[in-house]
Formats: structure tokens, C-alpha cells, sequence
């Protein structure tokens, strides 16, 4: 049954990071490329969109961790499920602090009510997204790892 979790885990845990490097280094350049005000549009949708669904999935994915850690404690590897749970929890105090309340004005925003600093605040969130990303692959890296 543990064998069953730490696939399982980790598989959630890499489909997030998945879905978040394709956010950072694929959909928002994406949308950068578009004509303002579409680009504008499209990641205040992404923003309603991911902001609904990935609360869940990271918290799912550090529950998931912290029961392997727990589950798996006198095993092999067991320390690197403890850091990758420690770093899956540093990416959401991160994701609480800076990225949320800059997704949640984001997300409202439209050609017509965008604050003049717009594009700083999209910079701004975006660099930061860079760091968790680098934080959740780190905890996926080492989840593989305890599998080995």
C-alpha cells in the first residue's frame, strides 16, 4: 500500500509542477505575445481559472507527502519525503504571501479598471512564480529520489 502512495504522490506532485513550469515558461509568454488588452484578458481568466484549482492541488499534494513521510518514516529516503514536504510548504506560505494577493487584483482586472502598474505587478508575480516553481521542483526532484 505504501508503494501505491509514493507513486501516487508523486505523480500528483509532478503533474503540478508540470502544470506551473508551463505557466511560468510557456502560457504567460504566450500571452505576453498577444495584443495587450487579449493578453490582459486571458491571464485574468488563467488567474480565475488556476486560482480555483491549484489551492487544491497543493494542498493535496503536501497531505499526500506528509502521510508518505509519516507512513514511510523507518524506511529508505525517508528524510528526503521530509525536506520535499518542508519545501512543499515553503511553496505555499510563498504562494499565500506573494503570488495570492497579487492573482487575486489580478484576476479582476480588464482593459477598462487596470491599475496604471499593471504590467509591473504581471512582472512581479511572475518572477516570484519563478522562485516556487524552483521550490516545487526541488520537492518533486527529491520525491523521485526516495523512490530509488
Amino acid at each position: 500500500m505504501l508503494n501505491a502512495l509514493e507513486v501516487f504522490t508523486t505523480v500528483t506532485v509532478g503533474l503540478m509542477v508540470g502544470v506551473e513550469f508551463s505557466v511560468a515558461f510557456v502560457v504567460n509568454r504566450i500571452l505576453g505575445a498577444l495584443p495587450e488588452d487579449a493578453g490582459l484578458l486571458g491571464r485574468a481568466h488563467g488567474g480565475r481559472m488556476l486560482g480555483a484549482l491549484m489551492p487544491v492541488w497543493y494542498f493535496t499534494s503536501l497531505v499526500l507527502t506528509a502521510v508518505w513521510a509519516v507512513a514511510g518514516r523507518h524506511r529508505p529516503g525517508a528524510g528526503l519525503v521530509v525536506v520535499a514536504a518542508a519545501l512543499l510548504i515553503l511553496s505555499v506560505i510563498m504562494s499565500v504571501l506573494l503570488l495570492v494577493p497579487i492573482n487575486n487584483r489580478g484576476k479582476t482586472w480588464t482593459p477598462e479598471n487596470r491599475p496604471e502598474d499593471w504590467r509591473e505587478q504581471q512582472n512581479r508575480w511572475d518572477r516570484r512564480h519563478h522562485a516556487r516553481v524552483a521550490v516545487i521542483i526541488g520537492a518533486f526532484t527529491l520525491l523521485v529520489a526516495a523512490l530509488a
